[in-house]
């Protein structure tokens, strides 16, 4: 974690001096800076989101299966109608997701998830009153974008993370609950940590997607990347140069973090020989 921190320190650095360079146009080295805040907007996004949905996902995805033989520990009939109702609940919860738009997500949780639910209601209002992000003066569009960007690759995620269980052999789990282990202790030490390895190219997949699709959240106001470029390109009347810079920043961002989970991917393999 510490290598990939230092490695975006040093590529925000970079994407600063290059900006600068006197051959470059008026539009862009007179908005360097506001280019890497939008970049460092975007990296926080994607990786505020990216932990809370890989936590989620895996949330979504055990409680998807709640009725699979792997997580039945209890075949009394409270048991079965509680497992029957946390299984409903992710599905529907997945579906929803999956089956609309993120960006009709960011509205919903901007404008009516407040409306419906008082305390989420009160978050918003209370994160107005914080100033963590300069470049974001309104916190609460940046909650709320962190909630809906969450929520979606969670639902994907918790397909991933049901995939990579399924892909576990049974005989796994089995011998576990032989030696005497929980279902419970079964699945967080033998089951899980093996359908993790097995989803995390997935995983990973989801996770540069999430860094692009963060770009949608500047429809309710966050100054991301994609926001600031667009902010340059109506102020300076220069479409082509402000979106360019927007592409190649998106570009080296994704660069990045494609080699450091392709470098975490190997470190995997190598401990599960």
């Amino acid at each position: 974690m510490l290598g990939a921190a230092v490695s975006f320190l040093v590529l925000f650095w970079l994407i600063t001096q290059i900006l600068r360079q006197p051959f470059l146009p008026p539009t862009i080295r007179e908005n360097a800076a506001l280019f890497v805040e939008g970049a460092q907007v975007t990296l926080y996004l994607t990786l505020i989101s990216g932990v809370i949905g890989l936590v989620l996902g895996v949330l979504l995805g055990l409680g998807k299966m709640a009725n699979s033989p792997l997580l039945a520990s209890s075949a009394s009939l409270p048991g079965r109608l509680l497992r029957g109702a946390v299984a409903l609940v992710c599905n529907f919860l997945i579906w929803i997701v999956r089956g609309t738009p993120l960006y009709v997500q960011l509205l919903f949780a901007y404008y009516a998830l407040p409306e419906i639910l008082p305390p989420y209601k009160a978050l918003l209002t209370w994160a107005d009153t914080l100033n963590l992000i300069p470049s974001i003066p309104v916190m609460s569009v940046f909650v709320a974008a962190i909630v809906a960007l969450s929520m979606n690759v969670a639902a994907y995620n918790a397909e991933v993370i049901r995939g990579g269980i399924q892909g576990v052999p049974r005989g796994q789990g089995e011998a576990a609950r032989s030696l005497g282990l929980s279902t419970f202790q079964a699945m967080s030490t033998v089951i899980l940590p093996q359908a993790l390895r097995l989803s995390l190219p997935a995983l990973v997949n989801n996770i540069v997607a999430l860094l692009k699709d963060s770009s949608l959240a500047a429809v309710i106001g966050v100054t991301e990347l994609a926001k600031i470029a667009d902010q340059v390109r109506s102020s300076t009347f220069q479409p082509i140069p402000a979106l360019a810079v927007a592409a190649c920043v998106y570009l080296a961002l994704t660069t990045v973090l494609t080699l450091f989970t392709d470098q975490l991917e190997k470190r995997v393999k190598i401990a599960s020989r």
